[in-house]
């Protein structure tokens, strides 16, 4: 059904979707209990800049990302000073682009299972004089446990289906930075319909299992 290509594809989106799931979770999961705690504009403006990806087109991240990470960006210019060379059209260039693109998919339901707590089990544990990092990793995070899979699972599921923003970033190169979604668009521009079509069937029946398993295992899922 698959040829060697597509296998490769597969492949490669499957490890940058692990990677940039643990990278947002690992990094979402602070941001997340900051903004469910705090009120402040500050606070505000993240929220703002952290849900931009769900209205901005993914050529304009893209874009933005390519200039950055390029060798007259900020973030290329300091890449390049710490020894890992340029990033665009390359696997960590898609990994970074990918946990922009992916973040308020990680956050949004961590901020939701974080805000949905309440000040009692704090409360609760600070009678028990419990320090506050006993509290987020014995008290906290397993109360969040929905919030944190329901990130996880949508995380995962986002970064797999990505087109745009990995286009503009990584380009085309087998291998390297060819994912399912640019592997499709390849078959389709060749007129090889019958390839696309399976890549486009495993893709659609992985984006319904993904949905389903969410409502089936994790109720809170349903308001994302």
């Amino acid at each position: 059904m698959f040829n060697p290509e597509d296998i490769s594809a597969i492949t490669l989106t499957l490890k940058l979707a692990a990677t940039t799931t643990l990278c947002l979770l690992l990094l979402g999961t602070p941001l997340a209990w900051w903004l469910a705690r705090s009120d402040t504009l500050r606070a505000k403006i993240v929220g703002a800049i952290v849900t931009l990806p769900l209205v901005l087109p993914p050529t304009v991240i893209g874009f933005y990302l390519l200039v950055a990470l390029g060798p007259n960006g900020t973030l290329g210019q300091m890449t390049q000073a710490l020894g890992l060379g340029l990033l665009p059209f390359t696997f960590w260039g898609l990994v970074i682009a990918s946990i922009i693109y992916s973040l308020p998919f990680a956050v949004q339901p961590l901020q939701q299972a974080f805000a949905a707590i309440g000040p009692r089990p704090l409360e609760v544990a600070a009678t028990l004089r419990a320090s506050p990092r006993d509290t987020f990793f014995s008290v906290i995070l397993p109360l969040a446990k929905p919030g944190i899979i329901t990130a996880a699972v949508m995380s995962f599921a986002h970064t797999v289906g990505e087109f745009g923003v990995v286009l503009m970033i990584g380009g085309n190169i087998p291998h390297e930075t060819r994912v399912i979604s640019v592997q499709i668009y390849d078959h389709v521009e060749a007129l090889e319909y019958t390839q696309a079509h399976g890549l486009s069937l495993a893709m659609l029946a992985f984006s319904f299992f993904v949905l389903l398993a969410l409502r089936l295992l994790n109720k809170p899922a349903r308001s994302i």
